[in-house]
């Protein structure tokens, strides 16, 4: 059996708002949305890989908050966790530096008005539940 690697995305959110970003590479997923993050190092919590791919992702200093119930499976052997998270006060806002070409901030009433990435839709739906939105 193949040892599960975990890669951690954020539902950050900002006033009610939950942070989507537009994939630009690699090509078969560019155009489409997610919620940013990525590969756990060894070595590291997912807190802490979360809190250093935001930084790397979108030049931003956040925190982690509550784990987001579910595990979801991408391109074996990787998994999907997700925790809410937000920025730390005086944090830069997030802007677009690598692998993402445009970034939104969703109302509760917006979060299906974009194209998620078909492994990003549950976790979304659990973020939208936690929100009290209606998942679509």
């Amino acid at each position: 059996m193949t040892e599960r690697i975990v890669v951690v995305g954020a539902a950050l959110l900002d006033g009610g708002r939950l942070l989507a970003a537009r994939r630009s590479a690699p090509p078969e997923l560019a155009g489409r949305w997610e919620l940013p993050g990525g590969k756990v190092e060894d070595g590291e919590s997912p807190e802490r890989a979360l809190e250093r791919e935001l930084r790397e992702e979108l030049g931003i200093d956040a925190e982690t908050a509550v784990r987001v119930p579910g595990e979801w499976p991408l391109r074996d052997p990787y998994v999907l966790h997700v925790w809410t998270a937000r920025l730390r006060p005086g944090s830069a806002a997030p802007r677009t530096l690598q692998d993402h070409d445009e970034l939104r901030w969703l109302t509760p009433g917006q979060l299906w008005d974009v194209p998620w990435l078909d492994q990003d839709v549950p976790a979304v739906r659990e973020v939208a539940a936690l929100l009290g939105t209606p998942a679509s």
